[in-house]
Formats: C-alpha cells, sequence, structure tokens
C-alpha cells in the first residue's frame, strides 16, 4: 500500500521524538519521523484511527 501526504503535527519540536502519519484509501499509516522513508510503517484502518485520536482527545490516556 503507498502512502502520500506524510505530516507531523505542528506542535511537534524540531529534532524531537515524533511519529507522521501518512493517507492512502480507507488507511492510516504511522512512522517514526526519525528514519523516515526507511520507517516500519503501522497501518490501521481510518476509522479506528479517527476513535483513538476522539479517545486522546477526551482525556482516555492522560495519567
Amino acid at each position: 500500500m503507498e502512502f502520500t501526504d506524510w505530516r507531523k503535527s505542528a506542535r511537534s519540536e524540531q529534532n524531537a521524538n515524533c511519529v507522521e502519519i501518512g493517507f492512502a484509501p480507507c488507511r492510516i499509516g504511522i512512522r517514526d519521523t526519525k528514519l523516515g522513508e526507511g520507517s516500519p510503517i503501522l497501518d490501521i484502518d481510518r476509522a479506528a484511527f479517527a476513535a483513538f485520536v476522539r479517545r486522546v482527545q477526551d482525556g482516555a490516556f492522560d495519567s
């Protein structure tokens, strides 16, 4: 599967440990920014990613 339009959060600091997300039809790819195109890609469906983002926004993972 080919992911395109890779981007990282605008809240990420320069040279920090970050992840990027890329897009494909019905799928989201997640990779390590330090490794760039050499990074393994976690491939998940868009609905699962949207549910994860909602839980993060709701504070489900706050300690």
